[in-house]
């Protein structure tokens, strides 16, 4: 046994011979001081502990100074019973606490005892319990947390072991203050008895053994039970006071004291205001003036300096943060942050802020999210996160549509307006702000909404301005589509993909094409307006091909070729084409211009040629769009790629075909040539 141990053992022993053998009055002063020491040190310990866990020999030590105050109870008694005399503590108390008088002393008691039992430890012994009970019940949910961060490989071995075993001691020391807080309830309960015992029994004993007369045995040992009852109930209130401490500090993670003081001084402002509350009770007549605006001033005073200390600290916050936020503007890794381009921004004014607020009955959230769907199934492709953002250099009713950090629209609405436009192509014959619909350019007018009925009857087709934005936003992103879909995006549509056809896409990537070659070939077809939504059949026309070409224009040729149900559907709907077709002499200067390198194939014609063929395209077209008609370019399947290459940059919205695309029951209308002349 350790020394420690050998000293506990014998004063447990000790403490319970003295409830057998009698105790000199020296001595019993000597102990009842070092109970009322010892109380005192144990409210401090509980005091200043950061959890309870610190004070873990808590349960334990309640066992042995319960004891050690019934042993002194019993001492105490048998000296005032057989003497009439306890030693000077005890009459010190029964004289100078009481002043002498039994009944004020029997009274302070009784009122230590209610206080003590029906307050503090009925309320400690409540909240020990309920402790007990919820740390048993969590202690499951605390283990798989273990596991999960041991299986997650947040902590290691030795870590999970230490907090198993904490999570252990906290459930046993609960489980034991629960048990341990009966014996507090035990001891408040046997003082009373005690005392009444120690009352009756000392008037028998002063007017049967010693002679006394009635009100001098009343007086002297009702004093000397009172004073007994007194010091052995200030350690049992010190001590009940310390088991309540403990067993509601789950809450704090620190000292008490500090906990209370940084509690407390954490709202300067509350200070300030029951300052001026207490002021206010200081001037109501009646009142006593002195004691309000004493503690009015009192609490001001710290109020202010409090608030002062607070903006100081608020102020020096700021300003290492602003230091910190420089010194990592400093740092050559935080650029690389800058460098980051969203795919897709919109930038609008404040007019248009409301818009875009939910709280405000904007939809244009819920619009975003409806054109990435539209998107999805239209073309195939899964649209990046469109970024909303204000921006006060706007107009306030302007907004702007940038892709990849580049400007690809912009237009100014009005949100109180509406903009109509007629369907027939004819004039507009309501009175209001003329202007352009932004998403195809179309003749088109703002009018006020109270005309909007009136727009309607007449068969005009009639837009808010959310739609405005969001139409206008969509088309911006079925024509940069091609520029949205980069390598890791294809790389995810392939693994989506690879989940229902694994064969298929380990057969094509990166066995036969790279990513990027795939990517070319999607990115080919988006840029045309080309659904890329059957993957399955664009994998295996790539597989089939592959083998001959790796010229990824030929195979989006081929491609194209076994998508013509598509493309069909997509461009030539009502099963009718009113076609530009190639004269015979470009279609034989185009083909025999063919020259082919490592970078790919390309038409090298004569700069002059290429005009000619451009005016004479651009002339066709708006003759025939001056006529109402939409025309389609139908040429063959190995002039198609580069013809369209020459046209391109000039009208896009044509779309260019060969005859290998369209379906057998399609009938062509030639409507135009293009020419050389």
């Amino acid at each position: 046994m350790q020394i420690g141990d050998i000293v506990m053992a014998v004063i447990a022993v000790l403490i319970v011979i003295m409830m057998i053998i009698p105790v000199p009055a020296a001595l019993l002063d000597l102990l009842l001081t070092f109970n009322i020491t010892l109380a005192l040190l144990i409210l401090l310990i509980s005091m200043n502990t950061e959890k309870p866990l610190d004070f873990s020999i808590f349960p334990s030590l309640l066992l042995i100074t319960t004891l050690l105050r019934l042993s002194l109870n019993i001492s105490s008694t048998r000296l005032i019973l057989i003497n009439g005399y306890a030693g000077k503590v005890i009459e010190a108390f029964g004289n100078f606490v009481v002043k002498g008088n039994p009944l004020v002393g029997f009274i302070i008691f009784i009122i230590i005892e209610v206080i003590q039992f029906m307050v503090i430890t009925r309320g400690a012994e409540r909240v020990a319990e309920v402790a007990a009970r919820f740390t048993l019940d969590a202690m499951p949910g605390k283990q798989m947390s273990i596991d999960a961060d041991l299986n997650a490989g947040i902590i290691d071995e030795v870590q999970a072991r230490a907090r198993r075993e904490e999570i252990q001691r906290e459930a046993d020391f609960y489980g034991a203050m629960d048990g341990a807080s009966k014996f507090v309830k035990g001891d408040a309960i046997a003082g009373i008895i005690i005392t009444i015992i120690n009352i009756i029994g000392g008037f028998i004993t002063g007017m049967v053994f010693q002679g006394l007369e009635f009100a001098e045995a009343l007086n002297r040992y009702t004093l000397l039970t009172v004073g007994d009852g007194l010091i052995s109930q200030i350690p049992a209130l010190l001590i009940s006071t310390a088991t309540g401490i403990v067993v509601t500090k789950s809450a704090t993670s620190g000292h008490l004291g500090k906990d209370i003081i940084k509690q407390f001084t954490a709202y300067p402002r509350l200070l300030l205001l029951s300052s001026g509350v207490l002021a206010l009770f200081a001037i109501i007549p009646g009142l006593p003036f002195i004691p309000f605006i004493a503690l009015a001033g009192m609490l001001g005073y710290a109020g202010t300096t409090l608030k002062k200390s607070s903006e100081r600290e608020s102020q020096k916050v700021e300003e290492l943060q602003k230091e910190k936020e420089l010194e990592e503007m400093k740092k050559p890794e935080n650029i690389y942050s800058l460098l980051q381009v969203d795919p897709i921004e919109v930038e609008f004014g404040y007019n248009i802020i409301p818009l875009a607020d939910a709280s405000q009955g904007g939809d244009l959230l819920d619009r975003v999210v409806m054109i990435r769907r539209q998107c999805a199934l239209d073309l195939g492709i899964v649209v990046p996160m469109i970024r909303l953002r204000d921006n006060m250099q706007l107009r306030p009713n302007e907004y702007i549509i940038k892709i990849k950090g580049v400007e690809a629209g912009r237009y100014e609405i009005r949100i109180d307006s509406y903009l109509i436009m007629n369907p027939t192509g004819e004039s507009i014959e309501i009175e209001g702000i003329e202007t352009r619909e932004p998403a195809f350019g179309l003749p088109a007018m703002w009018i006020s909404a109270d005309k909007k009925e009136i727009a309607e009857m007449k068969g005009y087709t009639v837009v808010d301005a959310s739609s405005v934005l969001a139409t206008h936003l969509t088309e911006i992103i079925k024509r940069y589509a091609h520029e949205l879909l980069g390598r890791q995006e294809v790389k995810n549509l392939l693994d989506n993909l690879k989940e229902q056809y694994p064969a298929l896409v380990d057969e094509i990537v990166p066995k036969l094409l790279t990513i990027g070659e795939v990517q070319k070939v999607l990115s080919n077809l988006l840029k045309e307006n080309i659904p890329i939504r059957d993957l399955v059949t664009i994998l295996e026309t790539l597989g089939d091909y592959a083998m001959l070409t790796k010229d990824t224009d030929i195979l989006t040729e081929y491609v194209r070729q076994r998508l013509k149900r598509v493309i069909t559907e997509r461009f030539v709907p009502n099963k009718i084409a009113q076609v530009i077709t190639l004269d015979r002499q470009i279609e034989e200067m185009i083909l025999n211009s063919i020259t082919s390198d490592e970078t790919g194939s390309r038409a090298a014609l004569d700069p002059v040629v290429v005009q000619k063929i451009r005016n004479s395209f651009v002339q066709t077209v708006n003759e025939l769009h001056a006529k109402g008609i939409s025309p389609i370019v139908l040429t063959s399947p190995m002039v198609r790629v580069y013809f369209k290459k020459i046209v391109e940059d000039y009208i896009s919205l044509v779309p260019v075909l060969s005859y290998n695309e369209l379906e057998p029951d399609v009938e062509v209308r030639s409507v135009g040539v293009v020419s050389l002349k």
